[in-house]
């Protein structure tokens, strides 16, 4: 075998058993930090708890988002009621910048000490926390992704946070609030379900349910209209690495009789794959093909067919498309 392939195979082998030990170490962390008490007397008392028991950035970063997505829930009453923007008067930059930590850190405690948050709070306590420990880390304001009825919005608005934090010479992305739940719109309540997903996440699938104010990160430019009209996709779609090939909008322009052809990486012949229709009833999906380590498959667009389409794969959401008459 030629030596370049052989260098490039042990590279290959490296990266692989690197990410597998790093993976074992991560998981490690979660079973830790899940054995800490509920509360802590104070933030500082955290952090030391966290410096102590983790030697790495990486550890100690996994270990802050463990312990908030474990333990501070999201306070969905206060997103439906938010209070009022808290104004202040000042007489010199020194004092607005006193009074600006000093609102910062009243969120911090709160958040804290009632375990109860909106995303603002989890953010800036994931920040606080890490700060403490010895990491950079910066909060990072935005538009977030989490319905159907969002794609294709016209434009952007300010309604997410969260947080990016250097581990070695990368900045990782991570979504604490997204995290530690999600909302049940079937149950009307939040539901607490620890999340890994949104720990130093891809930035192909990050950034297709998030878009910075900025519209850059790391000083490259985002597309918006990536974000605003991209498919919609789901947790498990990161989870599992199902990355969608084609449609590569998510708005599908089709007349009756149109059909539309689906290609998803890393799925294969051996899963249930299949979408809904407007009665919410299961449509097996026919003749899908194997193509290039994913599955190929059509979509026949007929009055079954409602505004949106959402395919699973098992029992999992993994895309969701919106459906637009020619």
């Amino acid at each position: 075998m030629p030596q370049k392939k052989i260098s490039f195979l042990l590279l290959l082998l490296h990266i692989i058993s690197f990410n597998f030990v790093f993976s074992q170490k991560i998981n490690e962390v979660d079973k830790i930090v899940a054995k800490y008490p509920k509360s802590f007397n104070s933030t500082e008392k955290l952090a030391g708890r966290i410096e102590k028991d983790f030697d790495s950035d990486a550890e100690r970063a996994r270990a802050i988002y463990s312990w908030i997505a474990f333990n501070i829930k999201y306070d969905y009453n206060a997103y439906l009621n938010p209070p009022r923007v808290q104004g202040f008067s000042y007489s010199s930059e020194a004092e607005k910048q006193r009074k600006i930590k000093q609102l910062n850190d009243n969120l911090i405690q709160k958040a804290f000490k009632s375990q109860k948050a909106v995303c603002e709070g989890f953010t800036a306590l994931y920040k606080d926390l890490a700060v403490q420990v010895g990491l950079k880390c910066q909060i990072i304001r935005g538009d977030s992704k989490t319905s159907v009825r969002d794609i294709g919005r016209k434009t952007t608005s300010s309604n997410h946070a969260w947080n990016t934090v250097l581990i070695g010479r990368k900045w990782i992305l991570i979504d604490v609030t997204w995290g530690q739940g999600y909302y049940d719109s079937s149950k009307g309540r939040m539901v607490n379900d620890f999340n890994p997903v949104y720990f130093d996440t891809d930035p192909e699938y990050f950034f297709a349910k998030h878009y910075p104010d900025s519209g850059t990160f790391m000083g490259e430019r985002i597309s918006k209209n990536d974000f605003l009209n991209g498919p919609l996709i789901y947790n498990k779609t990161i989870e599992n690495d199902y990355k969608i090939k084609t449609p590569d909008s998510g708005i599908i322009e089709a007349k009756n009789g149109d059909k539309i052809t689906v290609e998803i990486k890393n799925v294969s012949k051996s899963n249930q794959v299949f979408y809904l229709n407007k009665k919410n009833q299961p449509v097996k999906v026919l003749n899908p093909k194997e193509k290039r380590g994913g599955l190929e498959f059509q979509i026949l667009i007929d009055n079954n067919i409602g505004d949106y389409v959402t395919i699973f794969i098992d029992t999992d959401s993994i895309v969701s498309f919106k459906i637009v008459s020619k």
